[in-house]
């Protein structure tokens, strides 16, 4: 299984938010780059960007972040946050990510999405579904995407999408542990996927019950930056 360290930028600093709360939110680093050097000087080699203050605009508003990471580490990095055409995916893969991450726009607009898999490959987009009693929940989690989530990944899976991460927002930021259930459920009707958990990883304990019951991956935020699991844990894992 693959950890995915994750930086929340909101103003160019290392954030966390609890439940997409953008009032809620906690800043740990004022330098993003510091916290991505000491992922890679760790060992880890993946990074997942979210460009919170991006999100919140609809338009990219840290790709300066993104840059410094990727000129300064040589981690794997997802990045999202703003994305709404072809240029911008072309910008964020010129500013030095692998793989652009894309949640709302998936749901709204899938003849979009097609677009851009069609010119760039399906291997380099990774689909956020934000989730909430079973809903897709879109624009900040702030509407309903007026789908449930197993219908979804069955979409994304007829446009030939197979790296899903799925964020339990219940969970998401609170450190009350990750939705097991929910992800059994996902890959029993989708074995095909890549899952990639994301939401309420508090422990090591979790991490090796999302191993166990076959998630490809984990996106982990809170729990590092607390200190709950160390970078060291992690390795072992990976």
């Amino acid at each position: 299984m693959t950890i995915i360290p994750a930086i929340d930028i909101i103003n160019g600093k290392c954030v966390r938010l609890t439940k997409g709360d953008y009032a809620q939110q906690k800043i740990y680093n004022e330098n993003p780059v510091e916290v991505a050097k000491q992922f890679a000087d760790a060992g880890l080699e993946r990074l997942h960007i979210v460009d919170l203050d991006g999100a919140k605009a609809g338009k990219i508003i840290n790709l300066s972040v993104l840059e410094a990471i990727a000129s300064a580490t040589g981690l794997v990095i997802d990045f999202g946050g703003g994305i709404k055409n072809i240029n911008d995916v072309a910008s964020i893969f010129n500013a030095g990510a692998s793989m652009a991450t894309i949640g709302s726009l998936a749901v709204k607009h899938p003849e979009l999405l097609e677009e851009w898999l069609m010119e760039f490959g399906a291997g380099r987009f990774l689909i956020g579904a934000d989730v909430l009693d079973g809903k897709i929940k879109i624009s900040g989690w702030l509407e309903d995407g007026g789908i449930d989530i197993f219908s979804f990944i069955g979409k994304m899976i007829g446009l030939g999408v197979t790296n899903i991460f799925c964020t339990d927002i219940s969970k998401d930021g609170a450190m009350e542990g990750p939705s097991v259930d929910l992800y059994k459920q996902i890959m029993e009707q989708h074995p095909e996927i890549n899952l990639i958990a994301s939401g309420g990883v508090t422990t090591m304990d979790d991490v090796k019950e999302l191993k166990a019951i076959g998630c490809s991956g984990a996106i982990i935020g809170k729990a590092i930056y607390e200190g709950n699991i160390t970078l060291e844990q992690l390795l072992d894992i990976n």
